[in-house]
């Protein structure tokens, strides 16, 4: 799987490519693939629409993603911004249909919107990236996901921490927890699991205080945290994305105190993650691999529009249903950082 080294220079061929479109609107011209060799993939000729929630630094990574995957396999790409809107995500899925596209690519503003997506959709394939719909019963047919099982992310995240805190011989670990946007499944499913992750690691979990929606925004976290600094016993901080985290080691910054004092842990291992990782300051993230994402979403939808597994030409797994393509999250830590600069 490719490492966040691998991936800036990606990342920024989209970003340069997305400045010289315009705005929201970019293409993927066909090129050979990395190595020099010709797809042996179908996909010549398609035309297909990746609609972003908004556009960040790890969407933006999940782009670069695509754009590589469309050039691999002489797919036309075009790229728009649903600014978190979903209603616009709804008229840019109509459009790309009145376009006359073979597929288009969403990146869910709300989860609970995804049978609205099908049926503005069409005829085209529809392929669900990064946020998996809330009712998956909504896949099949030409429906598919490509997401990385959340589950997992917040598992590692309270795999670490029960590691951290019975090599010091203590259980009962009391915490502070930065939430992402209520609703989101993803926001729910980091949540429960690192929590249980702890459990399962034999930590009795303590809240130290309600837990703080700060909407995946790092000043929003720094706001929110602050006051609880300095009145709130706590031993680690549990951020649902990087952003989170580093508002909280920035609260703690801001009041003289030292982050690297307790385990702060986050996820995405965004380029500022892994600088704080290695600064000491977060004591580990997550890998989402964004690229993958991307990429696979790409070859999903090429893969539905000729009749094959999803996950065809591809090192990912499925669902049982077939219809999901699961990206491994992968954790990141001081020993392992280096893999992912």
């Amino acid at each position: 799987m490719m490492k966040k080294r691998l991936l800036a220079a990606l990342m920024a061929s989209a970003m340069m490519a997305a400045t010289l479109a315009g705005c929201g609107n970019t293409s993927s011209e066909s090129t050979t693939p990395e190595g020099g060799e010709t797809a042996e993939t179908g996909g010549d000729g398609y035309s297909m629409t990746l609609i972003m929630s908004l556009r960040d630094e790890f969407l933006s990574t999940l782009e670069a993603g695509a754009q590589s995957a469309a050039a691999e396999l002489g797919v036309t790409l075009s790229t728009q911004d649903a600014n978190n809107d979903a209603s616009k995500t709804i008229q840019f899925i109509e459009s790309a249909r009145n376009a006359g596209d073979d597929a288009v690519l969403v990146n869910l503003v709300d989860a609970a919107t995804a049978q609205q997506c099908i049926e503005a959709a069409g005829d085209m394939q529809i392929v669900f990236v990064n946020r998996v719909p809330q009712d998956t019963s909504v896949l099949g047919g030409n429906a598919a996901a490509v997401v990385s099982d959340e589950n997992q992310s917040g598992g590692y995240q309270g795999q670490f921490l029960a590691d951290y805190f019975k090599a010091k011989g203590q259980t009962d670990v009391r915490y502070l927890m930065l939430q992402g946007t209520l609703g989101l499944v993803h926001t729910e499913q980091r949540s429960a699991s690192v929590i249980q992750g702890m459990k399962d690691g034999g930590l009795n979990p303590i809240e130290a205080a309600a837990p703080l929606v700060a909407d995946y925004d790092r000043a929003v976290a720094m706001d929110m945290i602050s006051p609880l600094l300095s009145t709130t016993e706590f031993d680690c901080i549990i951020a649902n994305n990087d952003a989170m985290a580093l508002g909280a080691v920035e609260a703690m910054q801001a009041q003289g105190m030292d982050p690297t004092s307790i385990p702060i842990v986050g996820i995405d291992a965004t380029v500022d993650g892994i600088q704080a990782l290695k600064d000491g300051t977060l004591a580990m993230t997550v890998f989402q691999d964004a690229n993958g994402q991307g990429y696979g979403a790409v070859k999903a939808a090429v893969n539905l529009i000729e009749g094959n597994p999803i996950n065809d030409g591809t090192d990912y797994e499925t669902d049982e249903t077939g219809n999901i393509v699961w990206v491994p999250f992968e954790p990141v830590t001081p020993e392992n950082v280096a893999d992912y600069e």
